[in-house]
């Protein structure tokens, strides 16, 4: 029997209610019985006496038993007074409390009800206030990383606009002005293009001769670079005509041009006094702008027209543009004639071709006269003029650095840029939009970022909310285990009682 009594009784949290039902210490009714003594707790708290420590009891999520037996003893000092002859109490309160009590114990109603608040203690209320807190933290986790991804993508995004102004040679404060003052400068650009140009002498010589010796090309050779090196870069219409012209009327570039080209928005000049009628009533030589713009997306329709807009595709086609009725006047240079040579799109385009053409002829040059040690290829060129044979490959190496440099300063992402500019200003919205879209998905993460620190400062109050409840759960677990194992024990002389499972 000692042996057996120092045996202890451990039972599993989860089938502790089966166990107290299994074994005669309450019935199965237990929860009407219950639902009865709750109504009766809840009524009587309506009526109680001022005292802090009621208060405290009062103020817990669930009062059980043992909260009933300790306000009971609570009011026998406040109540005394009540108490009659026969030890009994004529207090209103004791005795709707003593009643409590009387109920609680009948068929162990107080131990029953115990079971089933550590169970789902154990069972529902903890894990879950658990699951809330471990979400919480994962959350502030989790919106920290995000919040570190806002702002690494809101700097790559800043970094990756101002490198695309970089490449367009602008700061970045005002896209479309600075875009636009850009083409101020393409002009003198061109002119010191041009004026370089002149140094191209001496290989436009070689070029020529080298043609003729070997091939015994009779037609003229690199016409545009000739014509540039002889006379700089001029305008279209002295290259086209072989004169200088008496007036250039250049074309005039809007700032902010319309979205869509309409007869409101064509200028047809000022119809002033020293204009000259005609028949379809349409005035001539009164400045009118014959200016034509390319909306986006329209490239079919402007090579339908033969328009050559720079990419080297169509087949260029002159358009003469004359007034109503009569011919451009003599010496007058308009549109793309008041352009100069390496503004126009089509001469440009001609100038950089020979330029290529002539670095391929120098390039093989370079490398032919590398190879020229034996007799017989020096026996080839003994005939040769003396501009060929004269030449050595220091020399024609240097030749080669200017055609390149000339055509590396017209080529380079930057001059492309100008040139589109300037052929159709709708590229300047097209291309500030583009760098306004990057700063504007900078500034929308950057407010995504903001809402992410808000968001984890929330995840953290309520993490800071939920760990005292959390606590607080903990320590009425363990409270109800403890009780629960003194009453069991108490009932099976006082063999030691073990609830199993019970995690806080």
């Amino acid at each position: 029997m000692e042996n057996i009594q120092s045996l202890p009784i451990d039972i599993q949290t989860s089938k502790l209610l089966d166990w107290l039902v299994d074994r005669r210490h309450c019935n199965l009714k237990w929860q009407n019985e219950v639902q009865v003594i709750r109504e009766k707790i809840n009524a009587a708290i309506q009526d109680m006496p001022e005292n802090e420590e009621i208060k405290q009891l009062l103020s817990g999520s669930y009062i059980h038993y043992f909260h009933c037996l300790r306000i009971v003893e609570i009011l026998k000092g406040t109540e005394a007074s009540s108490k009659n002859i026969f030890g009994r109490y004529s207090s209103q309160r004791m005795k709707d409390w003593q009643e409590i009590v009387t109920l609680y114990e009948a068929d162990n109603v107080y131990l029953v009800e115990l079971a089933s608040l550590l169970s789902r203690n154990v069972s529902y209320e903890g894990p879950a206030l658990r699951r809330q807190l471990a979400k919480a933290q994962q959350l502030q986790q989790e919106l920290s990383r995000r919040e570190v991804e806002c702002q690494s993508s809101a700097a790559d995004l800043r970094g990756r606009y101002y490198a695309a102004c970089k490449q367009y040679g602008i700061k970045g404060d005002n896209v479309p002005r600075e875009l636009q003052a850009l083409v101020k400068e393409l002009p003198a650009v061109l002119d010191q293009v041009g004026r370089d140009a002149a140094k191209l002498e001496q290989t436009i010589q070689l070029y020529t001769a080298f043609t003729n010796f070997v091939c015994e090309w009779s037609e003229p050779v690199l016409p545009m670079i000739t014509f540039v090196q002889k006379s700089g870069n001029v305008t279209f219409y002295e290259w086209r005509t072989g004169k200088v012209p008496d007036v250039v009327e250049r074309p005039v570039v809007e700032d902010a041009p319309p979205e869509t080209v309409t007869e409101d928005t064509i200028d047809w000049g000022d119809f002033g006094s020293d204009t000259q009628a005609v028949s379809s009533g349409i005035t001539v030589e009164g400045g009118i702008d014959w200016g034509i713009s390319l909306e986006p997306g329209s490239e079919d329709a402007a090579a339908a027209d033969g328009i050559d807009w720079g990419d080297g595709e169509a087949a260029p086609v002159q358009i003469d543009i004359v007034d109503a009725g009569t011919d451009c006047p003599e010496g007058v240079a308009r549109g793309e004639d008041a352009l100069s040579i390496l503004e126009n799109s089509q001469s440009r385009s001609q100038f950089i071709d020979e330029l290529m053409e002539l670095e391929v002829f120098l390039t093989q040059r370079v490398t032919e006269m590398g190879e020229e040690a034996d007799v017989v290829a020096m026996s080839q060129f003994q005939l040769a003029p003396s501009v060929i044979q004269s030449q050595t490959r220091e020399r024609v190496r240097e030749m080669l650095s200017q055609v390149q440099d000339l055509l590396g300063r017209l080529t380079t992402l930057r001059m492309q840029h100008l040139f589109m500019i300037q052929a159709s200003p709708r590229y300047v919205e097209r291309v500030s939009e583009m760098l306004r879209q990057k700063m504007k998905q900078a500034d929308i993460l950057v407010l995504k970022g903001t809402s992410m620190v808000e968001k984890r400062q929330e995840a953290l109050e309520e993490q800071a909310r939920l760990e005292p409840r959390v606590d607080l759960l903990a320590g009425c677990t363990r409270e109800l285990q403890k009780l629960i194992q003194a009453d069991i024990s108490k009932k099976y002389n006082k063999r030691p009682v073990n609830l199993m499972g019970v995690n806080v």
